[in-house]
């Protein structure tokens, strides 16, 4: 095995930690990214109490796991969303149901807080959401300027640079997972996401080959666009299922229902190309985990997640280091 197998857990976020600790000990993981919602992680606790940090790290190393990134996605979805439905409420603490601006504030807080509870916990990566306050103009009817586009890159870097400068204080990165509904949601936006942010390395990517492959994205060149900000992966699958009928958009049917243009697999049972997606991986010294983002909607998701640590396993190897044959010359 070259690189440690870890499962996300917010698919997992009705089960206690204690339990989902030593359900994912049995099914071979080697260590757990820590959702910050269920009781898995709360970044607050984490920022404030390092006995806090301790005590969570505690209940995985009594299972044999351990931790190399915690994921705030649905509050960073906060910061730069529209937050104008009530499709987020459940995002933010009760208080704020109904008041944009007021889930916006506690995203920013939260999302700060996420850095420093990091580094309290040995961490160096952070992984997440931005949002977007130009998702919504993605298909350009009624007309969308150019100018309007540019706006919400201004206002992706305007809101994020003041949280990324706590990454900075805080010896941590923040790395988005280049997704539909954020900022960056291919290789041309997350280039121009890049540029927005100035470049600057406290921003990086968590690189999921699902969100890429369903719309027609290589993976792999993915990967070999940013070699240097890799900050973490997510494993997981997706397959298109285009018949005719239905299209890409996915005709409002949700996940798992008949029809759908694409959805989400099990690993191994979808699309994805994982072989050249490790061997992508070795080329830039990719040396973090293979954090397993189990989702699938036609699959019981414990015998899934169990699959899933031994098709990642299986399939990652270690470079060589050196070419077949030089061997001749010993």
């Amino acid at each position: 095995m070259a690189r440690p197998v870890t499962l996300f857990t917010g698919q997992y976020a009705d089960l206690p930690l204690t339990e989902l600790a030593q359900k994912a000990s049995q099914w071979g993981y080697d260590g757990l990214e820590l959702a910050c919602w269920g009781d898995h992680f709360d970044p607050a606790k984490g920022a404030e109490d390092p006995a806090y940090c301790e005590q969570q790290k505690r209940i995985l190393s009594e299972n044999g796991l351990s931790v190399y990134a915690i994921s705030h996605h649905l509050a960073g979805q906060l910061v730069c969303d529209l937050n104008d439905d009530v499709r987020s409420d459940a995002f933010a603490p009760n208080d704020c149901a109904g008041n944009a601006e007021k889930k916006r504030a506690w995203a920013v807080e939260t999302m700060k807080q996420t850095a420093i509870a990091a580094k309290n916990m040995g961490l160096k990566v952070v992984n997440g959401f931005t949002g977007s306050s130009i998702w919504h103009l993605i298909y350009s009817f009624p007309p969308v300027s150019g100018e309007q586009i540019e706006e919400g890159f201004k206002y992706f870097s305007d809101m994020w640079n003041p949280i990324l400068d706590v990454f900075d204080e805080n010896g941590v990165k923040f790395a988005l997972e280049v997704h539909p509904t954020e900022i960056a949601f291919d290789i041309i936006t997350a280039d121009r996401a890049l540029e927005a942010i100035g470049r600057r390395a406290a921003f990086g990517f968590n690189f999921d080959p699902s969100h890429l492959e369903w719309q027609g994205v290589d993976p792999v060149k993915f990967i070999k666009a940013f070699p240097d900000r890799i900050y973490h992966v997510h494993m997981k699958d997706a397959i298109v299922t285009l018949d005719g009928t239905s299209g890409i958009l996915s005709s409002y049917l949700n996940f798992g229902q008949p029809g759908r243009g694409w959805d989400f697999r099990s690993l191994g049972r979808g699309q994805v190309n994982f072989e050249e997606i490790i061997r992508a991986l070795n080329e830039i010294q990719y040396d973090g985990p293979l954090s397993v983002e189990w989702e699938d909607a036609a699959m019981d998701r414990e015998e899934g997640a169990k699959e899933a640590a031994s098709f990642v396993k299986d399939i990652d190897f270690a470079p060589s280091g050196r070419v077949f044959d030089e061997a001749f010359a010993t």
